[in-house]
């Protein structure tokens, strides 16, 4: 569950956001919408402690995340926040099993490679496991991407344009199975985007303006 409330940020005197509350709750998917400038990636990387706002409350399972110290912050993050990022940025000498297994290290949690075997085999990479992020396809990355934030069974998932590089038929099964995995794992799923084709998909919406 995810929450905030009158939640601003400033990065200077005359670029302010004001951004609508949000309330998101377990299993559930909110589409953020909206034309460049508007703060769709400055709203993800609030909501994901990344940035601190300048005012307004964040509530990640009723937890303030701004009342913690900067290191207890990057451990709720790392075991209640799953980052879906629109640039994949993966350790390109490790494995794809390596690069999924490493997000538990950082967390802190032993190491979970059957549960990193069984998720990428739920994406259809059982057989890319050992090749590196470097010999899959775009829409192959994207879906380690997804494992990549699964592994800690976080309760918020924030997807930054998870299907800017993806053609048609591959967008949508994209959004639908992040969708899915949200419901299945019970994670607050929250897209933002500017993708007009995700529109159709989700019918809970807040279009930034």
């Amino acid at each position: 569950m995810i929450k905030t409330q009158n939640v601003t940020f400033s990065y200077s005197a005359t670029q302010k956001f004001h951004f609508p509350d949000i309330d998101c709750a377990n299993g559930q998917t909110l589409l953020i919408t909206g034309n460049s400038g508007t703060g769709k990636t400055t709203l993800l990387h609030l909501l994901g402690g990344l940035l601190q706002p300048e005012s307004g409350e964040i509530l990640i399972n009723n937890q303030n995340i701004q009342a913690l110290s900067t290191s207890k912050q990057d451990a709720f993050r790392g075991q209640s926040v799953g980052m879906i990022l629109q640039k994949s940025f993966f350790i390109e000498p490790l494995s794809v099993l390596d690069n999924v297994v490493l997000a538990s290290w950082i967390a802190k949690k032993s190491k979970v490679q059957e549960k990193a075997l069984n998720i990428l085999d739920n994406l259809g990479l059982k057989d890319h496991v050992h090749k590196l992020p470097s010999q899959l396809s775009i829409g192959q990355q994207q879906r380690v991407n997804i494992a990549r934030a699964l592994i800690n069974n976080p309760s918020v998932i924030l997807a930054d344009e998870p299907t800017s590089s993806l053609d048609d038929e591959n967008a949508l099964i994209v959004a639908r199975l992040l969708s899915d995995l949200a419901k299945e794992y019970q994670s607050s799923l929250i897209i933002v985007t500017h993708d007009q084709r995700l529109k159709t998909l989700f019918n809970h919406q807040i279009t930034l303006v």
